[in-house]
């Protein structure tokens, strides 16, 4: 069967996939968002509870507008919604100066921060270890180690973002379809088919916003050059929740090697019993769908992570394990992200991968998108992440 033809299909409706349904929808147009679960879900990569947003990027200048106009559509998606989306904790960065530290594809990390954050008139301080010691008691950094402090930066709630946007999606008219595989995507003349187990949608355009199944839908160079890497995030429950409660704890990440796995980051205890949430990135596991994903994680696994990361560097946090969860990265060359219309399908645009680094920008890229499939030229914020140097020889 086919199911009524539409101005645009959005395929995997996590942080950017509905936050494009959502503007696309607010701005009138016709528009089916599909995904293979029930979204907010934890399969993919838009999950665990809270999410780093901050304005001057290391990654990037490029990344920096989409950063900061993601920032004033939380707030607008909130004011709409009556959804609490974004806190701001504030957002402290750890390392030695001039260490070189590799972070999402980048090495210099912290001066290439403190570079954005100079650039586009970013509020921020920079802080010796006893500053550091003194403002958060329970953070030792050693002597060579220095902060960078933003106080605008803080975090989201990755699963009220996607419902909320796909929540005000629907308000405006769209179509939402859930629990429905995406088998094929065909292009037609003057158009797109998206082949379900269950049904077929027609659009003129189609968006793939389908994070870890992508790969496998887009075929041929995505296949060949996106990775997939498993991640953990572990939760601890802190001596004294107090001392870890958001307004006196801030989201954090700590940088202390060279490797892309030599740091790690962490979350206030958002709620009561909640545990403080602790990660890093781990980029030795591979797998080769989202299905064949390891998703369970051992109290070992986590006592690992945290002797590695934690202990020598938090006081007040024991291992004491409260829980761990499974996400997966899709990576591109260099961590950068892959937008913008495929080079040799014009009506599909592509929204992956975003690399690790991609939520706290996800509502600017939705909006981003929209305008892209909806007005046929490509936003300047885009313009960066095009998928030709993927695609193209």
């Amino acid at each position: 069967m086919s199911s009524g033809a539409a101005d645009l299909i959005v395929v995997g409706l996590g942080a950017a996939g509905s936050a494009a349904l959502y503007h696309a929808a607010r701005r009138g147009a016709r528009v089916i968002g599909l995904d293979r679960h029930h979204p907010p879900h934890d399969q993919g990569s838009s999950h665990g509870e809270t999410r780093i947003t901050r304005e001057a990027i290391g990654e990037g200048l490029e990344y920096v507008p989409l950063a900061r106009r993601s920032q004033l559509l939380w707030r607008e998606v909130e004011r709409e919604s009556g959804e609490t989306l974004f806190s701001a904790t504030g957002l402290l960065m750890i390392s030695p100066p001039g260490l070189g530290a590799v972070h999402h594809g980048k090495h210099d990390f912290l001066e290439r921060t403190i570079e954005a954050a100079r650039a586009f008139g970013i509020d921020h301080e920079a802080l010796g270890p006893a500053e550091v010691r003194a403002r958060y008691p329970a953070l030792h950094p050693r002597d060579e180690e220095v902060g960078y402090f933003e106080p605008g930066a803080g975090l989201v709630h990755p699963e009220r973002c996607v419902a909320a946007h796909l929540a005000l999606a629907a308000r405006h008219g769209a179509r939402i379809e859930s629990g429905e595989a995406v088998v094929a995507i065909d292009t037609l003349p003057g158009g797109v088919r998206v082949s379900t187990a269950v049904a077929c949608y027609e659009a003129e355009q189609v968006v793939v916003a389908a994070g870890a199944w992508a790969p496998g839908l887009l075929g041929g160079a995505y296949e060949r050059r996106l990775a997939l890497h498993r991640q953990t995030v572990h939760w601890f429950a802190p001596a004294d929740p107090a001392a870890f409660a958001p307004g006196r704890f801030p989201v954090f990440l700590w940088m202390h090697g060279r490797g892309a796995e030599d740091w790690f980051y962490g979350f206030p205890e958002i709620s009561p019993g909640a545990g403080v949430k602790i990660a890093s990135e781990q980029f030795a596991r591979s797998t080769a769908t989202p299905d064949d994903l390891d998703r369970t994680v051992t109290r070992d696994e986590a006592l690992t992570a945290h002797g590695r990361q934690v202990s020598g560097r938090i006081d007040g946090l024991p291992d004491a394990w409260v829980h761990s969860s499974v996400c997966v990265y899709t990576t591109a060359p260099e961590s950068r992200f892959v937008i913008g219309r495929d080079p040799e399908r014009e009506r599909l645009i592509v929204v992956s991968a975003c690399s690790g680094h991609g939520f706290k920008h996800s509502p600017a890229i939705g909006e981003a998108v929209a305008s892209l499939a909806l007005d046929g030229s490509t936003p300047p914020i885009l313009a960066p992440f095009g998928p030709d140097r993927l695609v193209g020889p």
